[in-house]
């Protein structure tokens, strides 16, 4: 009977520790440098269809390229979801980013995953996430696009090149899906400077043309 209870306890210790949540370890502010990622919202709109977000989708003044999110890197692979001091942010703050992140889903996502390993206060990170985002400067043809185009990878990363000076071949990474324009990832150091990021650049889409696509007319 005493030998059956100690292996019932010992059992009971040893499913604990088995299904325990990992602590994460990752440490808040420990990673090498910043991918700022910019999705094509037309994209993601034709995608999603009627579950589109109405705010991103339906606005008047279309968006075009927005954050997906400013995320903290390592040279091979990321930190995610760290302990942070603060898990949930102000609701301002969605508020407040409103213009070039239009999903508050979309905020609160990129604070728990991303955001809690910057090392930085919420808003500090948002600060800095806009700082990234006004840092890039966007090409013409993508800030006037109306009608449906296709353009190589390697012609959207020299269009991106030409008007951004310093961002090299090796610091820029395009994103697609079936066959779509999808993502812009552009690689940064803890000062927001352009540099390169050979994991990230490798990781990039191989098709020969992507389509892409315009904002929904009105």
């Amino acid at each position: 009977m005493r030998l059956a209870k100690h292996l019932r306890r010992l059992t009971a210790v040893l499913l604990t520790a088995l299904f325990a949540p990992a602590a994460s370890a990752d440490t808040p502010g420990d990673f090498d440098f910043y991918v700022l990622a910019l999705s094509w919202s037309p994209a993601y709109c034709k995608q999603a269809g009627s579950d589109a977000n109405p705010h991103q989708c339906k606005s008047a003044n279309p968006f075009r390229f927005i954050v997906h999110g400013l995320w903290p890197q390592y040279e091979r692979g990321y930190p995610e979801s760290c302990d942070a001091t603060r898990r949930r942010i102000d609701r301002q703050i969605a508020f407040d980013m409103d213009d070039i992140m239009p999903s508050h889903g979309l905020i609160f996502h990129q604070w728990r995953k991303h955001g809690t390993c910057s090392g930085l206060e919420p808003e500090d990170y948002f600060d800095l996430t806009r700082q990234a985002y006004q840092k890039v400067s966007i090409p013409k043809a993508f800030r006037t696009l109306s009608k449906r185009g296709q353009a190589a990878p390697q012609a959207i990363e020299n269009a991106f090149k030409s008007v951004n000076p310093g961002l090299s071949n090796d610091a820029i990474s395009i994103v697609c899906d079936r066959g779509e324009l999808e993502e812009i990832r552009i690689c940064m150091t803890k000062d927001l400077e352009f540099r390169s990021c050979q994991s990230v650049d490798r990781s990039g889409c191989r098709s020969g043309k992507l389509t892409v696509s315009p904002p929904a007319a009105r």
